[in-house]
């Protein structure tokens, strides 16, 4: 990618926070209307359910596992966020995403306020029946904590429609209505969305077009990187390539990542993934461990793995120019300044991987309705709030000189606080 003086301001006056989910703080303090209570108000979690959840496996063993749901605003709407299933999950790490999914909802605009879940287990210990015995008492135990009009769990980590197929069952059975909006992500013979399972992936996309559109970038003459090739990773790949004409030059996953800087076809590793759960031997590529693969050469990096993959290490040596958050907070804050500081343009993924929740309203809206559209109608609704967003974001990035990271904030923080205000509990 050619030397160009992007249209992204210096930034003035970059802060650095301990974690992703504090961010907003020093945004909060420059918008007027934000007091000391109320923002004690916006950091506070409303509620927070730590659960111990007995399993009995296959073998007739009994386990016990940790698991979580964090509600953390629901000034603007019903509590709404993912659930994942991961070996690392913390109840401090699912506050952090509760936080993100607050602020998400607000900056694209839909009526949502922020949760999140997780079971702390690694699911490929555990056999098909183990796993949904498993989701199935994790709803059971949420009981009436979640709800088509209360909170309305989504696909996350390891969790998918399936998942989500069972969660909606099982709830079902305890209530005397059947509640299709009660999660999101089903499968569509199930009342889920056209375009859901490419939602987030397909944002990540609009947000890259609408940044190459404003710096004239070809994309075909540029070098993308891809950390993590599950669900984003892999349909961010995939658009690219065949709507925007993208050169994707490298994929990763957990295990390593495959390199070529003419060009991966992306549908051919995916299929070769699938086959041998495994990207090396991948041919006429260059194998390269997962820590390797973040130093590749490459103009656009866009990590859609786990969070704080993005460290001062990588954020000082990569060249990538671009960075677009297809993971929630793959960026440490610390790292975040580096790249500041080196005039990089980063576009958060409150912004750029918000498309999951935005047609997970979708699913939520055609589901209360019983009317629903085409996938073609989706993409097109999507693409409009997408746009949109990044517009607001980037416009008052350039009026005031901030990052697009803190121009998010603010645009989410003002929508938030408002709502705090006029419903009376800001004060």
């Amino acid at each position: 990618m050619p030397t160009m003086e992007l249209p992204i301001p210096k930034i003035e006056g970059a802060a650095c926070f301990d974690a992703e989910s504090c961010f907003f703080q020093s945004v909060a303090q420059k918008i007027s209307f934000i007091d000391e209570n109320l923002l004690k108000v916006l950091n506070s979690f409303r509620r927070q359910i730590s659960l111990d959840i007995p399993l009995r496996k296959d073998d007739g063993t009994l386990i016990t596992i940790k698991a979580y749901r964090v509600q953390h605003n629901n000034a603007r709407g019903p509590y709404k966020g993912g659930f994942r299933i991961h070996q690392a999950v913390t109840l401090e790490e699912v506050q952090m995403l509760a936080n993100l999914m607050t602020w998400k909802g607000a900056v694209v605009n839909i009526p949502y306020g922020g949760a999140k879940g997780g079971i702390s287990i690694d699911p490929r210990t555990l056999t098909k029946t183990e796993l949904e015995r498993l989701v199935r008492a994790f709803t059971y135990q949420l009981g009436d904590n979640i709800g088509p009009h209360t909170d309305i769990p989504a696909p996350d980590v390891n969790t998918n429609s399936q998942t989500m197929a069972w969660v909606y069952d099982e709830y079902s059975k305890s209530h005397s209505t059947d509640a299709l909006g009660v999660v999101t992500g089903k499968p569509i013979g199930l009342g889920g969305s056209e375009g859901r399972e490419e939602a987030t992936g397909r944002g990540v996309m609009y947000t890259l077009r609408e940044i190459a559109k404003d710096l004239k970038l070809d994309l075909s003459q540029t070098k993308i990187l891809i950390e993590g090739f599950g669900n984003v990773g892999y349909h961010a790949a995939r658009l690219i390539h065949d709507e925007l004409g993208g050169k994707i030059i490298g994929v990763s996953t957990s295990k390593g990542g495959i390199y070529n800087p003419k060009g991966i076809d992306v549908k051919a590793a995916h299929d070769y993934y699938a086959k041998y759960n495994s990207l090396k031997g991948f041919p006429n590529a260059d194998f390269m461990s997962p820590r390797e693969f973040l130093f590749a050469d490459c103009d656009i990096m866009i990590p859609s793995a786990l969070e704080g993959s993005i460290d001062n290490e990588v954020a000082d040596k990569t060249k990538a120019q671009i960075l677009i958050e297809g993971a929630n907070g793959p960026i440490t804050a610390s790292a975040n300044e580096i790249l500041l500081d080196k005039r990089r343009v980063v576009a958060p993924g409150i912004l750029a991987n918000a498309g999951g929740v935005v047609v997970s309203y979708f699913e939520w809206v055609q589901n209360l309705q019983q009317f629903y559209w085409t996938h073609e109608e989706v993409n097109n609704k999507l693409e409009r709030i997408i746009v949109d967003a990044y517009v607001k974001v980037r416009d008052l990035s350039r009026a005031k000189k901030i990052s697009l990271r803190q121009a998010a904030y603010t645009i989410g923080l003002e929508r938030v606080a408002q709502a705090c205000i006029l419903r009376g509990t800001g004060f």
